[in-house]
């Protein structure tokens, strides 16, 4: 690879450092960790492309979307507490219930209408891409003490558990997208997409409890240390993955659904996840944004067209907003709190890492599309919802 590429790593490390030395001074500031990792990425896009062979990249960033995407399902599933929704479910819940289906069919109908050539089953796949929210790009609306605390729960809640229930949706529109296309038997891949969709849950449901159970019982014994709670809870993660992939079940699913029940069986304090993805997961999350832009987004740039430009600004207002206005009819909601919850829908992590995925694992006939759309959104979320959230946060607390 040579010296070029050991320079390029060195200006990455180096943009870590000084984000990371900056926090406080950038969390004061409009700017935001998607925003400014994603412009370093554009900025040495041509610089990892030409000393980068290829392969590597491919392989790489593969590597990390499935790294990534198994930590965050388990982590963000694993703090949604189902006595805590008993009390507080109905914005959630009906956000999810309700308002996830409508954005799936709003959208699926939006992206079919102005682009029918796709098809049906590519306007499903490109909803499903795009319907899960990302509440790290608006992360002082989560975090701000001017929110009110039931609408910042809300979200939080609702970005925590959208990306793993839209998860057989994606899974589900690709195959339909793919049909006609690979040489692979639709039928055989239908049936293997249900079984997956089966299994998986059940190998998250076994590795959760019983690893949650288990760590109950060292820590009531005082056999293990605070140092290691961190270390168990990445290898449950991805024991749940491994396991499912093993018996046939789909292994980010079984993430998702371990990291529910790892965290409504575990009886003590579950501050090492939280602990470790303030740590090392803030630094795949920068990694994550920085090949994004790196390597989708100048891709995305290049297959742009108006339609995907139009769906991009659809999904983020129109189809989002009016499915979250419907959602919570009836709910008491003041008008601007109902708008306030419909944008803050940023599109981000789990919009980036099904791409990534997705199109490593099955061939499209409209593939930048696809990917024109996907970068399209992201990239207009990042910018959008990063730079409106401070002061829109500290608006909704002042009405």
């Amino acid at each position: 690879m040579g010296v070029d590429f050991d320079w390029v790593i060195l200006g990455i490390l180096a943009a870590f450092i000084a984000y990371s030395l900056l926090t406080k001074a950038v969390d004061r500031s409009l700017l935001t960790l998607p925003i400014i990792f994603m412009g370093v990425g554009y900025l040495v896009s041509d610089s990892l492309r030409a000393a980068a062979p290829p392969e590597i990249l491919s392989e790489g960033k593969r590597l990390l979307a499935e790294f990534t995407l198994v930590l965050v399902l388990f982590a963000d599933a694993s703090h949604v507490r189902f006595s805590q929704l008993k009390q507080n479910w109905q914005l959630p819940g009906r956000m999810l219930l309700i308002g996830l289906p409508l954005s799936l069919i709003f959208g699926t109908l939006a992206v079919y209408l102005i682009s029918p050539e796709g098809g049906i089953a590519m306007a499903l796949l490109t909803a499903a891409l795009l319907s899960p929210t990302d509440a790290a790009l608006g992360q002082a609306v989560v975090s701000s003490p001017d929110v009110p605390e039931r609408l910042s729960e809300t979200i939080n809640v609702e970005s925590g558990l959208n990306d793993g229930l839209v998860l057989p949706v994606v899974l589900l529109g690709a195959i339909l997208a793919s049909a006609g296309v690979s040489d692979a038997n639709t039928d055989g891949l239908a049936i293997a997409a249900l079984i997956q969709i089966v299994l998986g849950p059940l190998a998250g449901i076994a590795i959760g409890w019983s690893v949650a159970r288990l760590l109950d019982l060292a820590q009531t014994r005082q056999l293990i240390a605070e140092s290691a709670e961190g270390v168990v809870f990445v290898a449950t993660a991805f024991a749940a993955y491994v396991f499912a992939e093993v018996i046939g079940g789909n292994g980010f699913i079984a993430a998702f659904v371990g990291g529910m029940v790892f965290g409504n069986t575990y009886r003590h304090h579950i501050r090492f996840i939280r602990e470790f993805m303030d740590g090392a997961g803030q630094l795949l999350t920068m990694t994550s944004f920085l090949v994004f832009g790196a390597l989708l987004l100048p891709d995305g740039i290049e297959h742009a067209t108006a339609s995907a430009v139009i769906i991009a600004v659809l999904f983020l207002t129109v189809v989002r907003m009016v499915a979250i206005w419907l959602s919570l009819l009836g709910t008491g909601l003041k008008i601007r709190e109902k708008l306030f919850l419909g944008w803050f829908g940023p599109r981000g992590l789990a919009s980036i890492l099904f791409t990534l995925i997705i199109m490593d694992e099955y061939v499209f006939a409209n593939a930048d599309e696809l990917l024109a759309c996907v970068s399209m959104t992201v990239a207009f979320s990042i910018l959008a919802h990063g730079l409106s959230s401070t002061p829109l946060a500290r608006r909704i607390g002042k009405t």
